[in-house]
């Protein structure tokens, strides 16, 4: 439930100051998925540079040099690890060939076994993301291979993104949303967790007045756009899934999606049970819908009245077979 946003600048079509007010209502618009810490990552000068504060979106002033070509971004929903301590929060630095920041949007179920299992190094770091930057350390190389060996390695929700020194900025595309746009005319790619997101951070920024493609990503893509927009992309295999329950599936639709094993999970810090969330699941509506309740505590309500008024007057398959 964290968000992810940012740009790359290929065209370098607009001013600092548009580029600036872009990146405070990305961050402000992700806020609706995360609000106890926010950060900002971007090169300078060929080296990685990292903002980041234990605030919500709104109350941090993100600031750049001019120049720059690319910023990525991340609002936290806390999981694991104290947001109060600074290290947990996103971006984080890693290291390989060349230098990258590094964030996440999901949960990593297998963190604790793969540090064991792959030797990673002992680290005051306490989330489960950063186990995926040590793996692409411990690879000493960051490229699609590397990425590729990270991917199948961790286990949970996710969808990642990366920064590195050279201003290529990649994504990894797991089970958790992400929406990713190019502004032909102004030569600059855009993305955030959701488009709802986007479209709010646009209307805010005063870009919405331009056109702009889709560029639609699936689970299991890996994607990297140089400084200059060159667009090169490859696969990693969706891996099995061991949920909550202990149950393993080869392939996650066969019960609860990672997504909404992640809602199961976090469902608590809005003070809505687990046992709501599996009914709203149960009746058909997606992950995507959930988070949408989770958000709007007034659409949630109404929704668990409505199914709850279905279950006092009748059986819900004869209900159905009413609809049909």
């Amino acid at each position: 439930m964290c968000a992810l946003f940012g740009w790359l600048d290929c065209g370098k079509n607009l001013s600092h100051r548009q580029l600036k007010r872009l990146t405070q209502e990305l961050a402000n618009a992700a806020e609706e998925r995360g609000t106890d810490a926010s950060g900002i990552s971007y090169v300078e000068n060929g080296e990685i540079k990292i903002c980041k504060k234990p605030k919500p979106a709104h109350k941090v002033k993100f600031d750049f040099p001019k120049n720059i070509t690319a910023i990525m971004g991340h609002t936290r929903l806390t999981t694991q690890g104290n947001q109060k301590f600074n290290y947990n929060n996103h971006p984080f630095y890693g290291k390989a060939d060349k230098s990258f920041a590094f964030a996440h949007n999901g949960v990593l179920y297998n963190d604790v076994e793969l540090k064991k299992d792959k030797k990673l190094p002992k680290t005051h770091i306490e989330t489960d993301s950063y186990a995926a930057v040590q793996l692409i350390e411990k690879q000493k190389k960051l490229d699609f291979d590397s990425l590729k060996g990270m991917a199948e390695d961790v286990q949970g929700s996710f969808t990642f993104t990366i920064l590195d020194e050279e201003n290529t900025l990649y994504f990894i595309k797991g089970s958790s949303p992400m929406f990713l746009i190019h502004f032909e005319k102004l030569d600059l790619y855009a993305y955030t967790s959701t488009e709802s997101i986007m479209k709010k951070a646009l209307k805010r920024s005063g870009l919405n007045q331009y056109s702009y493609q889709i560029i639609k990503l699936t689970e299991g893509d890996i994607i990297s756009i140089s400084r200059s927009g060159k667009i090169d992309c490859t696969e990693f295999e969706v891996s099995k899934f061991e949920g909550l329950s202990g149950f393993r599936y080869t392939n996650i639709a066969d019960y609860y999606t990672s997504q909404e094993e992640m809602l199961l999970e976090i469902c608590g810090c809005f003070g809505v049970p687990e046992e709501d969330v599996l009914l709203l699941l149960d009746y058909g509506y997606t992950a995507d819908d959930v988070e949408e309740m989770l958000m709007n505590s007034d659409l949630l309500e109404d929704t668990l009245s409505g199914i709850k008024e279905i279950n006092e007057t009748e059986d819900l398959f004869e209900y159905c077979e009413k609809l049909q």
